[in-house]
């Protein structure tokens, strides 16, 4: 309790990583701009696959499955399901690795 390594008032209570509550105007602009940026490169990699005559399968199930940030609703851009949380929703920034992982589809009705 005492000395050099005693417990600062911030550490010995509460959570240790302090997340808000929700996302800032900031945020919410970077989220859609790396949405914007994911739909340019898959765009890209459909039209140079175009052009040599062939495609991957991989891209047009993405294409398939995944709405464009533009056909998204800001209640899908911001946030994702989760059965655990009180309205089956929860902001996209508490979910870990939240800038690299993508998270446009939920499921129906949520």
């Amino acid at each position: 309790m005492f000395g050099p390594f005693r417990a600062t008032s911030p550490l010995s209570g509460g959570l240790l990583w302090k997340l808000p509550f929700r996302l800032s105007a900031p945020q919410k602009a970077r989220q859609r701009k790396r949405l914007r940026a994911v739909d340019t490169v898959i765009a890209t990699i459909d039209t140079a696959l175009r052009k040599q005559g062939s495609s991957l399968k991989e891209v047009e199930r993405w294409k398939a499955e995944m709405p464009r940030e533009e056909e998204m609703r800001p209640k899908d851009k911001y946030t994702v399901f989760d059965r655990k949380e009180k309205r089956y929703r929860k902001g996209i920034h508490k979910v870990p690795k939240w800038t690299r992982v993508s998270q446009r589809v939920n499921p129906p009705g949520f």
